[in-house]
């Protein structure tokens, strides 16, 4: 795919991570909860992609010390299935791993085989259950990690 572009995050994507918020969870982040991660949040990094100059995904990451944690992770359903999702942890691994990280983890649904699959292939490890983690439905979260 080209002209793709991965980017820091800034104040004017805002608008378009909602939307992709809205398009991709049953329980969306609040304006609020993005606009502390940019102003008040000094462990966030969130990576932007783009797609001809169109935001089609984000990632969120946190490192604290020598720790990482995907916060959120989304691809536009339209342009999912054309390895961006790969493409976007990629490059924050790669943030994770300038910024000091020395492992990173996320959590993930039970259910979503897809993600997992993807994690795996970064060699991400399953490391626990968080049970009834989602608000939406109950459902548990797998923990992942992997050491950088």
């Amino acid at each position: 795919m080209n002209d793709l572009t991965l980017r820091r995050m800034e104040d004017s994507d805002v608008e378009a991570i909602l939307e992709i918020e809205q398009r991709c969870f049953p329980t969306p982040w609040k304006r609020e909860a993005f606009e502390h991660e940019l102003h008040d949040n000094p462990y966030a990094y969130y990576t932007i992609l783009e797609v001809a100059g169109q935001v089609v995904g984000y990632c969120g990451l946190w490192v604290i010390i020598d720790e990482a944690h995907i916060t959120n992770i989304a691809i536009v359903p339209d342009f999912r299935g054309k390895k961006l999702g790969k493409l976007l942890f990629e490059a924050v691994l790669l943030r994770a791993r300038e910024r000091g990280a020395l492992q990173l983890s996320l959590e993930v649904r039970v259910s979503n085989i897809i993600a997992q699959k993807l994690y795996r292939s970064f060699g991400l490890i399953p490391g626990g259950i968080r049970k009834r983690y989602y608000t939406d439905n109950q459902e548990d979260a797998l923990v992942m990690w992997v050491k950088l």
